[in-house]
């Protein structure tokens, strides 16, 4: 007989009910409200720091040995691709000295003059950043 009143029992608390399924509901999504703001700017500064090492780090190691092998560095008009491929002007070309066109993380090519308006001994390498236009306070160059 005891175990006829467990059975059914149990039958009676098989599943969860509406109010429980809505407090859990209700749990989750202010965790998520919680967490979810103080990752959101973990991209954006994510892809600043990125851009920053690329210019900084990547593309000046691949500059530095292009101009080591050719006495200078590539001209404005010759750009970055004269990393990928060799060009007119390359004299002692060892290249390539980047594996791929080197993009921001915006998706826009990096700005390269030479020699540069505010670095005239070298050269200007910069990403327009997040606006997509030039001269902005998002900019990441490599004269700040």
């Amino acid at each position: 007989m005891e175990n006829l009143h467990q059975r059914r029992f149990l039958k009676s608390r098989a599943g969860f009910t509406l109010i429980e399924l809505m407090l859990v509901v209700i749990i989750i999504g202010a965790l998520v409200a919680m967490v979810l703001p103080r990752l959101s700017g973990r991209t954006e500064q994510a892809r600043i720091q990125a851009a920053q090492a690329d210019i900084r780090s990547n593309i000046a190691t691949a500059l530095k040995l292009y101009e080591l092998d050719n006495g200078s560095f590539p001209s404005t008009s010759e750009g970055l691709n004269a990393l990928l491929a060799k060009s007119g002007d390359a004299r002692n070309w060892n290249g390539p000295y980047l594996e791929k066109k080197p993009i921001d993380p915006w998706g826009r090519e990096y700005k390269y003059e030479c020699p540069g308006g505010h670095r005239t001994q070298d050269y200007d390498l910069y990403s327009i950043g997040k606006d997509g236009q030039s001269g902005t306070a998002d900019d990441i160059t490599n004269w700040d």
